[in-house]
């Protein structure tokens, strides 16, 4: 782990509801993406076209820094590394599954399917970095409000980058199965 410098957390910030449930829903997205690290492999896996395998395995390398950029953060703020499980990861990742047993292998409905899975993940992060990152700045975080930004970015990138593998040819040949 690398050495952070610590945030300036006043005693009464770090006891304040605000902070726990800050620190709480950190717990929460640490838990989210370090669950989605051991299910992108999965629809790796079963995707059908090179592309979406491709981006399924960048997805997996930029999840793999989000986990260690909340390492970071729990650092910062002085707090250990440890997740909570968050029903709403579970159940998209779930769902994910349901979407690999229910369509026909080699398929591009699967295709679609799945990026319709990785795209409800997407947003899910997305809106969960966007308010963290807000919360952080609001309690003076703002090197932590820095690395969140950053994340939040890659989330949007990635969720831009489905959706062009999805408009390029997967919906149309899915259309045609």
């Amino acid at each position: 782990m690398t050495t952070a410098k610590k945030s300036e957390v006043s005693k009464e910030m770090k006891n304040s509801e605000f902070h726990e449930f800050f620190i709480d829903e950190l717990k929460d997205i640490y838990w989210a993406e370090s669950h989605l690290v051991k299910a992108l492999p999965k629809m790796k896996k079963a995707s059908t076209s090179k592309e979406l395998a491709k981006a399924f395995d960048k997805h997996l390398s930029e999840t793999e820094k989000h986990v260690e950029t909340l390492e970071k953060v729990f650092e910062i703020l002085g707090e250990k590394a440890s997740g909570k499980k968050c029903d709403a990861m579970a159940g998209l990742l779930a769902e994910a599954d349901e979407i690999i047993s229910d369509t026909d292998k080699g398929t591009m409905v699967r295709d679609a399917g799945l990026i319709l899975a990785a795209q409800k993940v997407e947003h899910y992060e997305i809106a969960t970095y966007g308010t963290l990152r807000v919360f952080a700045k609001t309690m003076g975080h703002n090197d932590v409000y820095d690395l969140l930004s950053k994340t939040l970015e890659n989330e949007k990138t990635t969720d831009v980058a489905l959706t062009k593998i999805a408009e390029s040819f997967v919906n149309e040949e899915a259309s045609e199965e």
